[in-house]
């Protein structure tokens, strides 16, 4: 029933993705509720550029920038073949950051996230990734954390 009663409020569905098979576990369970509730999905995709040269900036960003672009078309092709709707945005920073300021953004209008428990950072923790603990204490709106 509160499933149910939540699903008619989701309009707008914040998903971060990174490239890892927890992402795309999230992002298939978005998904399914998008499905049910005819909301429309954003992925996200936050760079985190360690610090460096100028120079070696630049073409960590361009190499990188092409990798996540080519991710985030293979969410959006995935969305659509369910009949979704999968727009995304590609910022730099520090992910868990960037993900609570867009989720608790009243401007947005985000109604849920739905994220995987743990990305491809090397830092460990013992049951949730650091960027999904950090959002899961931080945000202001509904999480679905995915296993």
């Amino acid at each position: 029933m509160f499933l149910s009663v939540l699903q008619s409020r989701i309009k707008k569905i914040l998903v971060p993705l990174d490239g890892s098979a927890n992402s795309i576990r999230g992002l298939d369970e978005a998904i399914r509720i998008a499905r049910q509730s005819h909301a429309t999905i954003t992925g996200i995709f936050v760079i985190s550029a360690p610090p460096v040269l100028a120079y070696q900036a630049r073409m960590f960003k361009e190499k990188t920038f092409k990798d996540v672009k080519r991710h985030l078309e293979k969410a959006q092709v995935r969305a659509a073949k369910n009949g979704i709707l999968l727009n995304y945005k590609i910022l730099s920073g520090d992910p868990g950051d960037i993900i609570v300021k867009l989720a608790n953004s009243k401007a947005n209008g985000y109604n849920l996230i739905v994220m995987g428990h743990r990305g491809i950072s090397a830092v460990k923790e013992l049951f949730l990734g650091s960027v999904s603990n950090y959002v899961l204490h931080k945000s202001k709106i509904p999480i679905l954390i995915a296993k």
